[in-house]
């Protein structure tokens, strides 16, 4: 390899691809620290809503709602300080948060109960209910990381 093509590699990686490949390892960084916020919330989470509906007699939304309204706190402090560490005004980002999380659970819960009641259109509506508010879950991990981080704790807005 000539020496003109190693300068110019060297001046390719300083001028752009390093910026590059720090701004991945920064998402990396913070969907892992998302990943143990979220563990814990989930658990937390999941715990609270089958105990509702199961344990208290809660209907589905009833459940889900309860479960969320409650773990929407810590997971607000937890993601703000650890996972984005975001320090900008705490009001803006308070109220983004809770948008965020209103239409994330609306959508993720709206689309998992008639999709998984359909889908186990044979089983007991127990079964149908605990898989769809589990598959909401999900929806809603996903959904709420993106608009956390593109949304809620955005440093750019």
């Amino acid at each position: 390899m000539k020496l003109s093509h190693i300068a110019k590699s060297l001046k390719f990686i300083r001028h752009g691809s390093v910026k590059q490949q720090m701004n991945r390892i920064q998402f990396d960084n913070t969907a892992s620290r998302f990943v143990i916020v979220g563990i814990l919330n989930t658990f937390v989470g999941t715990v609270i809503m089958l105990i509702c509906y199961n344990g208290f007699g809660m209907s589905y939304w009833w459940a889900s709602i309860t479960n969320y309204f409650l773990t929407s706190i810590l997971s607000y402090f937890l993601n703000k300080k650890y996972t984005f560490k975001y320090n900008k005004d705490y009001k803006k980002s308070l109220l983004r948060f809770a948008l965020n999380i209103i239409v994330c659970y609306i959508f993720a819960y709206g689309v998992a109960k008639p999709l998984t009641l359909w889908i186990f259109s044979e089983s007991g509506k127990i079964i149908r209910e605990n898989i769809a508010l589990l598959t909401g879950t999900v929806l809603f991990i996903i959904l709420n990381y993106l608009g956390q981080k593109y949304y809620a704790f955005n440093k750019n807005k």
